[in-house]
C-alpha cells in the first residue's frame, strides 16, 4: 500500500519561501502521478501542483493561483517529491497534501482530487501579512 508523509510547513511572512517534501514509499514501479493539494477552512480541496511519470516520459503542471511561484520535483530515485513555495501571500495558507495514483495523468484531470487513491496527512502552511 503507498504510504505518503509530508513535512516542511510552518509559518512564514509574505513573500517568503517553504518547501514542503512528500516522502513516498510502497508505490509499484511503472506510471504515477503525484500531486500537490491545499485546503483552507471552508472551501473545497485544491490541486496545486502534479508531476507524472512513465517510462522515458515525465510531465507537469500547475494550478492558476500558483503557477510562476510554486515548483514541483522529485529526486532521482522517485522516493521524494518537493514542493517549492516561493513569494508566498496570505491566501497560500491552507493544510496541504501530497497524492497518488498509480496512473500518468495530465491536464485538468492531474489537479482533480477526486482521481488520486492515496493521501497523505497533510502539513500546515501559514503566511501572514
Amino acid at each position: 500500500q503507498v504510504q505518503l508523509v509530508e513535512s516542511g510547513g510552518g509559518s512564514v511572512q509574505g513573500g517568503g519561501s517553504l518547501r514542503l517534501s512528500c516522502a513516498v514509499s510502497g508505490y509499484a514501479d511503472g506510471s504515477r502521478t503525484l500531486g500537490w493539494f491545499r485546503q483552507a477552512p471552508g472551501k473545497e480541496r485544491e490541486g496545486v501542483a502534479f508531476i507524472s511519470t512513465r517510462l522515458g516520459d515525465s510531465l507537469s503542471g500547475y494550478g492558476d493561483s500558483v503557477r510562476g511561484r510554486f515548483t514541483i520535483s522529485q529526486d532521482t530515485a522517485g522516493s521524494t517529491v518537493y514542493l517549492q513555495m516561493n513569494s508566498l501571500k496570505p491566501e497560500d495558507t491552507a493544510m496541504y497534501y501530497c497524492a497518488h495514483v498509480g496512473t500518468f495523468r495530465g491536464g485538468s484531470s492531474a489537479l482533480d482530487p477526486g482521481v488520486y487513491d492515496n493521501w497523505g496527512q497533510g502539513t500546515q502552511v501559514t503566511v501572514s501579512s
